[in-house]
């Protein structure tokens, strides 16, 4: 009987297989063995299937009849678009947390905050990457709209990866809490308009941080040319 991997072991696996996407140690149209992955990351096969299926729903593989699974081949434009898509969704979550949050989603807001700030201040960039997941959802939590939860988490985890890509940015993560402070800021003074623009801010991507992201992506493929 197969042994059975934690689920701890098997976000690791997703993280490692997407990592060695976004640097560029597989590249673009690359075929995705599950044998020689499986003996790679020392698992059987079947965790391998689990993790590069979450990694098609994230945009990062596509799974082909007959060829099997790839890496996918995103464009920078196409990325971009769907940045600004989240930055919308994201702005009109904040909009409505600043008007309908409770003390419970208040208290949620804040401890999400607290435990990004002691990433920050441990300079733990993949601790604050997860706590950073925890504090967007508490914002679709606060908007208490369900509909648009599902929208902004569907779109969160596709554009998982790239947002894992940004935190490698010289600063990016001291910046980062920082828009987080602002936002809290809002929606607790129950300001609807500043929470949105707040994160509309901080998710959008253009100026500098869109000439670090196009970067950073190239550094990835060339490095591995």
């Amino acid at each position: 009987m197969p042994r059975v991997l934690p689920e701890a072991t098997k976000a690791r696996l997703r993280d490692e297989l997407e990592n060695a996407i976004l640097t560029g140690s597989l590249l673009p149209g690359q075929r995705l063995d599950e044998v020689s992955l499986a003996k790679r990351f020392g698992v059987s096969r079947t965790p391998i299937r689990e993790a590069l299926r979450q990694l098609e729903t994230a945009g990062l593989v596509e799974i082909r009849p007959r060829r099997g699974a790839v890496v996918a081949e995103l464009g920078t434009e196409r990325l971009v678009q769907m940045f600004e898509v989240m930055a919308g969704l994201e702005g009109v979550a904040g909009r409505l947390a600043a008007r309908r949050h409770t003390e419970e989603d208040r208290q949620a807001l804040l401890r999400a905050h607290e435990a990004c700030r002691q990433a920050v201040q441990a300079g733990d960039a993949d601790a604050y990457y997860y706590e950073n997941e925890m504090f967007h959802l508490a914002i679709y939590a606060a908007s208490h709209n369900a509909f648009l939860a599902e929208q902004c988490t569907t779109l969160h985890r596709r554009l998982k990866p790239y947002r894992r890509l940004q935190l490698r940015v010289r600063n990016r993560m001291v910046t980062s809490f920082a828009e987080h402070e602002a936002v809290i800021d809002a929606i607790i003074a129950m300001d609807g308009d500043r929470a949105e623009r707040a994160l509309r801010d901080h998710v959008v991507i253009q100026g500098d941080r869109f000439a670090d992201f196009v970067a950073l992506l190239a550094a990835g493929t060339t490095a591995a040319a």
